[in-house]
């Protein structure tokens, strides 16, 4: 389990094919903290460390994994948003976030207001259901509030802060972004499917 609060932006250093995907990813974090098969949000989606370096990790990537998510346009230099699992007792500032994507939402509009920018995303037509407005999203791993929402069209607004300790400094219309719809839409959806 995560809370979306991204806590180190990583970098890919190198990819290899190996029937799954081998990624190295270089970090800040302490990696004499993590252990083997820990798991770490890498751009909202859950991975298992398998190797381990002073300033790196590795992690092993499914087929599966790579078409679902936007990890198939990792090249060497990609920045990453990094978040370790939650902890009992940590700070929960974000919301509950498991690392499973659930599809990808395309940027459609970029725009800067004053110092904030607020982007406009479309999410696919059989997620956009679970996206309310002052809602929660997981994008790329962050937690973020939804401002509103039309049709499958929905805005965030990203101040300054966000943009600097994530790479959505670096948003650009076009980009297909990991999607995860939170957790107690889903099961609100159902349970109003169940009775209706």
């Amino acid at each position: 389990m995560f809370t979306g609060i991204i806590t180190d932006i990583g970098e890919v250093r190198a990819l290899e094919n190996r029937g799954d995907l081998r990624a190295r990813i270089g970090t800040r974090y302490d990696m004499r903290s993590v252990d083997l098969g820990a798991s770490i949000a890498c751009d909202g989606v859950c991975l298992t460390v398998v190797e381990t370096g002073a300033d790196w990790f590795d992690v092993d990537i499914s087929a599966e994994t790579v078409a679902r998510t936007n990890l198939d346009a990792w090249r060497e230099g990609t920045r990453v948003n990094l978040e370790r699992a939650l902890k009992v007792g940590d700070e929960l500032g974000g919301h509950i976030v498991s690392g499973h994507v659930d599809g990808l939402a395309r940027v459609a509009s970029v725009q800067d207001e004053g110092d904030s920018t607020r982007v406009t995303l479309r999410a696919p037509k059989e997620l956009a259901r679970f996206i309310a407005p002052k809602g929660s999203v997981a994008l790329n791993g962050a937690s973020l509030t939804v401002n509103e929402v039309d049709g499958c069209d929905f805005g965030i607004n990203f101040i300054p802060h966000t943009k600097q300790v994530t790479t959505w400094g670096d948003v650009a219309e076009g980009d297909d972004v990991n999607l995860e719809i939170d957790t107690m839409a889903r099961y609100v959806a159902r349970l109003a499917e169940m009775s209706a």
